[in-house]
């Protein structure tokens, strides 16, 4: 046992170096006030961590947390931060004042929500860290002068709406999923959850006809409907029995009635035309898109084929049959062959499709969780097969974080200050993030790493020879995307990608956090830069 606690101190002492490595990295080139705000709040982050797996072993933490895993404060309390300063950057570098702003208050809110959740874990720890506290003070009070200057009275309001969004989505979410997140997931999950919360809110209540791309509202509206529509229905179901044909029903009506009488509506209201026509017209708007759907079906179809074919093996074989790494990977396969042609052919296709698929994925999981008829049961028993040590909770997470890291780059990838035609330097492979760390470099390390790996990295269970491959299948992605991609020139940045995609790789080996999320936010942070 105590060895097992050495090997796991080892681990979490070389991920958060990688992390500090990273921050270090980016601040080399966009230095600035806010460079000591993100360094000052990483030193605190890195104590304070050590506080919260303490809670999470001696079971003194507040809420039910994965306990698989460390608490992953330090690398989850940077992402949020170091995306706001990079894009607060670029945006700058193109003169684009709004998206600056915007950039600010996305790291200011970042570091708020991270001081908040670093507060909440040294006040819970008994006896009461006094070194960390002291820690925890200065690097708060450096965030919240530097903030002080910065922030116009408006931002400094928005900041805290999301903030105060945050707390009330932890105290209901966290209680009625336990076991689904570890801290640091929940920073980011939830954080990003209350960010586009307050951003939907603020837009619908300042709506100016002809701003903004219609494009950008769904991605809002969808995440509030689903979000809303699991509170709603989580708490309904605790007062009756989910698994009846009247409850279902009621599940698919009020399911209907949300999405028609009140998305619908919304929706219209902030792009001022009726949302299933202008949708309809978005699909077939170019044969290329056409061509893209049909393609993207026939790659669902197989997806399908695969969950039923190892499914029978499960019945033929023995019932506690699970698929391998490598059965789990081919999903990583699929849908890089399904970002890949979006990102080069139809950028806003991918953008919508990726909306629609998580709204889907999150649909057939409350139908899974809850036990709705018909194909509640059945859904139980298909994706059982697929689960891994990351789905200890009542949710199956592990697909729905598989599409989000695919997608948050190309979500979240400032397209008004993007320059036009060519993307020059590392920064033309930010929409391929998702692919290259998730759907290349996680899947390669994976399938070698559990068949030739003998080197174990010191600490950890991954290898050397998985990690090594990774780097080079990455290599081998970008240079076929300099071949297909035409608009991408990488100039003479190409040791700064090198590096990225060397940081991004070792951080997965030694991340007990859910790679799907967090390695494809750090290679766009990088990438960025």
């Amino acid at each position: 046992m105590k060895l097992t606690g050495t090997m796991l101190n080892k681990a979490l002492l070389l991920e958060s170096l990688i992390v500090f490595i990273i921050v270090l990295c980016v601040h080399t080139v966009v230095w600035d006030r806010y460079s000591w705000c993100a360094i000052a709040l990483a030193i605190q982050a890195f104590y304070v961590q050590f506080k919260w797996d303490r809670l999470l072993q001696l079971g003194g933490a507040v809420f039910q947390f994965r306990t698989t895993a460390n608490s992953g404060l330090l690398p989850a309390s940077m992402v949020i931060p170091l995306l706001g300063i990079v894009m607060k950057e670029r945006c700058k570098a193109v003169g684009i004042v709004y998206f600056e702003r915007f950039g600010i208050v996305v790291a200011s809110t970042g570091m708020v929500l991270a001081l908040f959740l670093s507060v909440i874990a040294v006040g819970i720890t008994r006896p009461v860290p006094t070194n960390t506290c002291i820690l925890s003070g200065i690097a708060g009070t450096i965030i919240l002068y530097i903030m002080k200057y910065s922030l116009t009275v408006s931002e400094v309001i928005e900041v805290l709406e999301v903030l105060l969004i945050f707390v009330y989505l932890s105290m209901i979410l966290l209680y009625l999923l336990p076991r689904c997140f570890t801290p640091g997931e929940a920073l980011l999950v939830l954080g990003g959850i209350s960010f586009i919360l307050n951003q939907l809110i603020k837009r619908s209540l300042n709506v100016i006809e002809g701003r903004g791309d219609p494009v950008d509202f769904v991605l809002l509206v969808a995440v509030a409907g689903v979000v809303l529509l699991g509170i709603f229905f989580t708490a309904l179901f605790c007062f009756m029995d989910s698994g009846t044909w009247t409850s279902s029903m009621f599940f698919h009506m009020m399911t209907a009635v949300l999405g028609l009488g009140v998305l619908m509506p919304w929706l219209y209201h902030l792009i001022r035309r009726n949302p299933l026509l202008w949708l309809l017209q978005f699909l077939i708007q170019t044969q290329t898109r056409v061509y893209l759907l049909v393609y993207w079906t026939l790659l669902a179809a197989s997806a399908c084929m695969v969950v039923l074919y190892q499914n029978s093996k499960r019945s033929s074989e023995s019932k506690k049959h699970q698929a391998s790494t490598i059965t789990r990977k081919y999903f990583h396969f699929i849908v890089v062959a399904t970002y890949t042609p979006g990102l080069i052919y139809d950028h806003q296709l991918l953008y919508i499709a990726a909306v629609l698929c998580l709204v889907v994925f999150i649909l057939l999981e409350y139908i899974r969780y809850f036990r709705i008829k018909p194909f509640g049961q059945t859904l139980r028993h298909l994706l059982t097969l697929f689960l891994d040590e990351r789905d200890s909770g009542p949710l199956i997470l592990t697909h729905i974080y598989l599409l989000l890291g695919m997608s948050l780059p190309v979500w979240l990838f400032p397209r008004p200050c993007a320059p036009k035609g060519t993307l020059a330097g590392a920064g033309a492979l930010v929409p391929y993030a998702g692919v290259l760390a998730v759907g290349v470099g996680d899947t390669i390390a994976s399938v070698f790493g559990s068949t030739i790996g003998e080197i174990k990295w010191p600490g950890t269970k991954k290898t050397f020879e998985g990690t090594m491959t990774a780097i080079f299948a990455q290599i081998i992605a970008v240079a076929l995307l300099l071949i297909f991609d035409g608009r991408v020139n990488l100039n003479t940045s190409y040791a700064w990608i090198l590096g990225s995609i060397s940081l991004v790789s070792l951080l997965e080996a030694y991340t007990t956090q859910i790679d799907n999320l967090l390695l494809p936010l750090y290679l766009q942070i990088l990438l960025m830069a």
